[in-house]
């Protein structure tokens, strides 16, 4: 039987990373079951039809070319105490060292009528596939369920692709975990402008039809109609009209490690700070795991391939003899509604006060050229600080042009523990393609203002 120094279960970001990091100084090989690795967030501009829908896939040169082994092949069990796998095909190998890398599935709520055709999660080449197949053959009613990032790139996507779409969310505004309902005023208007059915504050109850989903109800009392036949019509079930996807979430792929010696939490595998599982030489990344917040030290989701890629470098360090730690999530993130950039960092003002904080914001806005240039286009920031102490907790942008770029620039000083005093201090550059007048800056024109209600 072979040996591995170092065997990764798991394809995405987490075994690319590794294999890059360590192939050249360790004997290491990556399975993935799948035909591709993904490129996720690009997924929904396949849909749309920006792309082709192969330039979602990752080359495997990536992994091959740092000379470790790609294995195509699905794990069915893994045996910790010999330190060896068993695939699906019946072969085994065994291992040093091994990393679970095996990322998150979809959450599809158990609501009446979930297992009806057509009702689905968007995370695989399968679905990607599958729902471009039907916009070209004449899609014409779908419910995205979820507002957040995916979920509305989603819904935007088969909305330029011709089909009505009605996007649901239980919470109050767009993008609840990325920005506060203040901040998203203009993208949801802007979504509303298009004619996408928006309902918010709700939740599906149920969903109804024969084959495929014909109408969906919601806690609201309202019921959205999916089924478009006319008296005319042929009410044939064997041709899909309607789409229900649910973008409300993943959960942490651990089947397949369940029953076994690995400790798993409610958000996955748990590890400590050098991705070190309960049992000896094994390791876990990613999405598979259940992780703190690097603010608050408390577990908190952060399912996202920027969080992935720092464990994995964590781990490669800790590998090689280089002792380093990971913080924690800070889950700095952004998307595009329309025509504006929105993105977010650490913790929105709702969801501090729901992990017991009180806050203070401040608000800063400008335009993101010199306001006499042809193309400036406003900006607006909010920054969320701890009452009293003035730390930085959270931050938000809407722009006209991209925010990650400030984004990160916050993340990196909620790292630091940056206070706002700390941030009023910032010195900034200016051009006139590129910032507001040099007189200001909407990050410091928000300390300004939050200092203004301490």
């Amino acid at each position: 039987m072979d040996k591995k120094e170092l065997l990764v279960i798991g394809g995405g970001p987490v075994g690319i990373t590794l294999a890059r990091k360590l192939a050249k100084k360790m004997n290491v090989a990556i399975v993935r079951p799948e035909d591709h690795s993904m490129i996720y967030c690009a997924m929904p501009y396949a849909v749309e039809g920006i792309m082709d829908v192969k330039k979602t896939f990752k080359k495997d040169s990536l992994v091959t070319d740092s000379g470790a082994e790609l294995i195509r092949d699905t794990v069915a069990s893994v045996d910790f105490e010999n330190k060896t796998i068993l695939f699906e095909s019946g072969d085994k190998l065994g291992y040093d060292k091994l990393v679970l890398a095996t990322g998150a599935v979809p959450l599809i709520p158990p609501v009446p009528g979930h297992d009806l055709k057509g009702v689905m999660g968007f995370k695989t080449q399968a679905d990607m596939e599958y729902i471009t197949d039907l916009c070209e053959h004449g899609l014409r009613r779908a419910v995205v369920v979820g507002a957040g990032a995916i979920g509305i790139e989603l819904a935007q996507a088969l909305q330029f692709r011709g089909v009505h779409v009605s996007l649901v969310d239980m919470a109050t505004s767009i993008l609840p975990n990325l920005a506060d309902s203040e901040m998203v005023e203009y993208p949801a208007e802007a979504l509303t402008r298009t004619g996408m059915h928006m309902i918010l504050n709700a939740r599906v109850e149920s969903l109804h039809g024969r084959k495929f989903a014909e109408h969906v109800d919601l806690d609201n009392g309202e019921r959205i109609h999916l089924d478009s036949q006319d008296e005319y019509s042929d009410a044939s079930d064997s041709i899909q009209h309607s789409l229900v996807i649910f973008a409300t979430g993943v959960r942490a792929e651990t089947a397949l490690v369940e029953n076994s010696e690995i400790e798993i939490g409610r958000g996955g595998i748990k590890v400590n700070s050098r991705m070190e599982t309960n049992v000896p030489d094994v390791y876990a990344c990613g999405d598979c795991t259940e992780y703190i917040s690097g603010i608050t030290g408390e577990l908190i989701g952060g399912k996202l391939a920027t969080n992935a890629v720092p464990m994995a470098k964590v781990l490669a360090a800790n590998l090689l003899g280089d002792p380093r730690e990971y913080d924690g999530f800070y889950n700095g993130a952004a998307t595009k509604v329309q025509n504006w950039y929105v993105g977010g960092t650490g913790f929105t003002a709702a969801n501090a006060a729901a992990a017991g904080f009180k806050v203070v914001a401040g608000y800063g806005e400008t335009t993101t050229q010199f306001p006499i240039m042809p193309d400036a286009k406003p900006m607006r920031v909010k920054l969320i600080a701890e009452a009293g102490s003035g730390r930085l907790i959270g931050g938000q942008i809407v722009s006209g042009e991209p925010v990650t770029g400030r984004i990160d620039l916050l993340t990196y000083a909620i790292q630091m523990n940056s206070t706002l005093r700390d941030l009023l201090k910032l010195s900034y550059s200016a051009q006139p393609y590129q910032s507001f007048f040099p007189a200001a800056s909407a990050i410091v024109l928000a300390v300004e203002n939050a200092l203004t209600k301490v």
